[in-house]
């Protein structure tokens, strides 16, 4: 009996230094933009080239061309609208709170320091991105839609934007991709997850930015670059663990 007043002291002191520890653990370390953001999963040589399998854009006065035109001109009636607004919401894409776009869809406040290894999944994914799209964007070389025919967009564009290849959409890419990775960690918010992703990529068009055969391309290279990250084992393992702090962080907020 004398020995039960110490064990109860011992249990307290481990108990405060546990809290102590917990206090003290550091808050992950995340990017801040596109200079500091982490690379990729993949390698140039093993990922896939998006030169090699999309088809080339619409060729000069064909009809899909002339569709793409007409788009970017109905939709410059968009600006000050509602959905004008989401497009200009929708450009950002480089930093760790950028996939907050899904909220909405998936129920909850994406929150990077909650879910620290989806935040880094998901923000890797536009590495492998780059590594995947970069040859088709310089093979095809294709303007703009503002630069081709000057108009309202919902963006100031910089001149690096205006410079660089139209097709296709990065933004659509990543978008698509991110929902067919998030609509599987959480099976029942699919129809929302996918709809949040397509409408991601058609603010592109409505920024005008990018004509909607880019955004449709983007698709393709968004499928193929989740279908390539499900076969490398580094990312099968970031994306149980990120699954899990979906799964907890859904659970906690209900």
């Amino acid at each position: 009996m004398s020995d039960f007043p110490h064990m109860r002291r011992l249990a307290a002191t481990a108990l405060a230094f546990a809290l102590v520890g917990c206090a003290s653990a550091p808050a992950p370390v995340f990017w801040t933009g596109f200079r500091d953001h982490p690379h990729g999963y993949l390698s140039k040589d093993s990922a896939p080239n998006a030169a090699a399998f999309l088809s080339p854009p619409p060729q000069a006065g064909s009809l899909r061309e002339q569709d793409d035109i007409a788009v970017y001109r109905a939709t410059r009636a968009l600006k000050d609208t509602p959905r004008w607004a989401q497009a200009r919401a929708d450009n950002e894409i480089e930093t760790p709170s950028a996939p907050r776009v899904f909220d909405e869809a998936l129920g909850i406040r994406f929150t990077p320091e909650r879910m620290p290894v989806l935040t880094r999944l998901l923000g890797r994914m536009l590495g492998d991105l780059e590594t995947i799209q970069t040859p088709a964007k310089r093979g095809f070389v294709r303007p703009r839609p503002f630069v081709t025919e000057p108009a309202e967009t919902c963006i100031a564009p910089e001149p690096w934007l205006a410079a660089s290849g139209s097709y296709p959409s990065g933004h659509s890419a990543l978008g698509w991709a991110w929902a067919l990775v998030l609509s599987e960690m959480a099976p029942d918010r699919a129809d929302e997850i996918l709809a949040r992703g397509l409408a991601y990529g058609e603010s592109r068009a409505i920024c005008g930015v990018h004509y909607a055969s880019d955004v449709e391309a983007g698709r393709i290279v968004g499928a193929a670059l989740f279908a390539r990250l499900k076969a490398d084992p580094a990312f099968q393992a970031d994306f149980e663990v990120a699954r899990r702090e979906l799964v907890e962080a859904r659970q906690a907020s209900r």
